[in-house]
């Protein structure tokens, strides 16, 4: 009897579990494709491949990389090469909706979001599958519109510095907020704020700008507001060996040439370097706020001053309370053993390390943890930026730790003390929560002893402080202090009454 069994287990094997193709429609994919495609699940009916960039509650997601893949030759995406949170063998049964991705666009940081990102229609399915399952890539992703509105504008400009950098066309953008009172064929200029968004955020953040929200010294000042987005995520404004000179292209390229078309400092004729700059501030939140503050260290002389609110990692001293710089230091757990929080709502960690990590691993570029390798670690071997740590262990490297240390603010003006502090008098204002939602106050507090250390009678008349109770947020006294110090140069005429806008998005 078990001789017969055997028999016919040899002659006629299980049947494998069904498979799962992706195929890229000839008719939207003509060439070859190399990139990341996805298999992308979720609950409800809203569209998988919008759930991506959720950190708090993200889609379930299957990815591999592939290379020269022929149109109409159906991708097997069974055995995925990254999975997460759960693994194609752990997925709970039940009803998903599902779709494929395949990733385009060389410039957007989400998957499926890039405009030329290719997805399947979203449909219906339950988990196990009891046959075969082919989704077809045939949908584009379109443009997305920026909607100008009276006093909401978009600038754009070619970057030359980006492009012969990158070896292919880089643009740059600004969403722009006029003052009330502004006119195009107005004689008079108008001082300039630079708002700096937060990871995720962009140029059409311009739009909350338009609504008269920050009072009335608000409504005296052009606001405009860069695109820090890339390919990895957020440019910071830094200038890097993997992601280009974006903080050059800012300053030389985009502030000159956006001022003189919207009457900003740089427009005034006759105007000295000096007397523009005096009129020019720059500000931000999260990455947006670490780019303000290194923004004003690094060209001192280009802004009146910096209001960095919860600014990403200041010192990397607490980088989210690692230390990059300790013996054996580790990203996933601490001295003790424990996990490392990235994020946290009142007492309760809500996100650690590992995970988040995970996640990015199988999205690719375009994630938080990424983004700061991109900007701060030297070109690897094989093109990509260097790991700072060991995606199966954690540990850091301590090699591409010290290459970081030239983009560590603190340090930055350990070293530089002396050359930097007469030029940033009165300049430096920055404001972490002592509630921050991603641990970002550490940092913040080692910058304020640093600056006490260098600077014990504040001469610097810096304002370094952690708000209590404050979570991942723009101060706002302050804030509203900057544009009261920027609406100071403002034409002198009495502003209009503040106009209803919608966002700009």
């Amino acid at each position: 009897m078990l001789t017969t069994l055997l028999a016919l287990s040899l002659a006629a094997p299980l049947a494998a579990d069904p498979t799962i193709t992706l195929t890229l429609s000839p008719q939207v994919q003509t060439e070859p494709y190399s990139g990341r495609v996805y298999l992308v699940l979720a609950k409800g009916t809203r569209a998988p491949r919008r759930m991506m960039s959720d950190w708090f509650n993200p889609p379930q997601i299957f990815s591999l990389d592939v290379t020269g893949q022929a149109p109409g030759a159906p991708i097997d995406i069974s055995s995925p090469a990254f999975s997460f949170p759960k693994t194609m063998a752990g997925l709970t049964a039940g009803s998903y909706t599902i779709q494929g991705v395949a990733r385009r666009n060389r410039d957007h940081y989400v998957a499926g979001s890039g405009e030329g990102d290719l997805h399947s229609k979203p449909q219906e399915m339950t988990w196990p599958l009891s046959a075969p399952l082919n989704l077809t890539l045939d949908q584009t992703v379109a443009a997305t519109a920026f909607r100008e509105t009276a006093n909401v504008k978009l600038f754009t400009i070619k970057s030359k510095l980006l492009s012969d950098f990158h070896g292919r066309d880089i643009t740059l953008r600004a969403g722009v907020a006029l003052p009330q009172g502004w006119s195009e064929g107005a004689k008079e200029t108008w001082p300039t704020v630079y708002f700096i968004s937060g990871f995720g955020g962009s140029h059409r953040d311009a739009g909350m700008f338009a609504r008269g929200g920050g009072g009335s010294d608000q409504r005296r000042v052009i606001t405009i507001v860069p695109d820090p987005t890339n390919h990895w995520g957020h440019c910071v404004f830094a200038d890097s060996a993997n992601t280009g000179p974006w903080g050059r292209a800012l300053v030389e390229e985009l502030i000159p040439a956006v001022e003189k078309q919207f009457h900003g400092p740089a427009g005034e004729a006759g105007a000295t370097a000096v007397q523009v700059a005096a009129r020019r501030y720059v500000t931000g939140i999260s990455s947006g706020g670490w780019s303000s503050l290194w923004l004003q260290v690094t060209y001192p002389g280009v802004f009146a001053g910096c209001w960095s609110h919860s600014p990403d990692p200041v010192d990397f001293r607490d980088f989210q309370q690692i230390d990059l710089y300790a013996p054996g230091a580790n990203m996933y757990t601490d001295a003790q053993g424990a996990r490392r929080p990235v994020a946290r709502s009142g007492d309760k960690n809500i996100l650690f390390y590992k995970e988040f990590v995970a996640m990015e691993s199988a999205l690719g570029p375009g994630g938080q943890i990424q983004s700061f390798e991109a900007v701060f670690s030297p070109r690897g071997g094989d093109g990509l930026p260097a790991p700072l740590f060991d995606r199966a262990t954690g540990n850091v490297d301590p090699a591409t730790a010290k290459a970081w240390e030239p983009y560590d603010i603190s340090l930055t003006l350990r070293r530089n003390w002396k050359a930097l502090s007469p030029k940033l008098v009165g300049k430096l204002h920055v404001y972490g929560g002592s509630a921050d939602n991603f641990f970002l106050d550490g940092a913040v507090e080692k910058l304020a002893a640093t600056l006490k250390e260098l600077d014990p009678e504040n001469t610097l008349h810096a304002d370094v402080k952690i708000i209590p109770g404050m979570t991942h947020a723009i101060h706002q006294p302050a804030q509203a202090v900057l544009y009261k110090a920027a609406a100071s140069t403002a034409p002198s005429a009495t502003p209009a009454p503040a106009e209803a806008v919608p966002a700009g998005k």
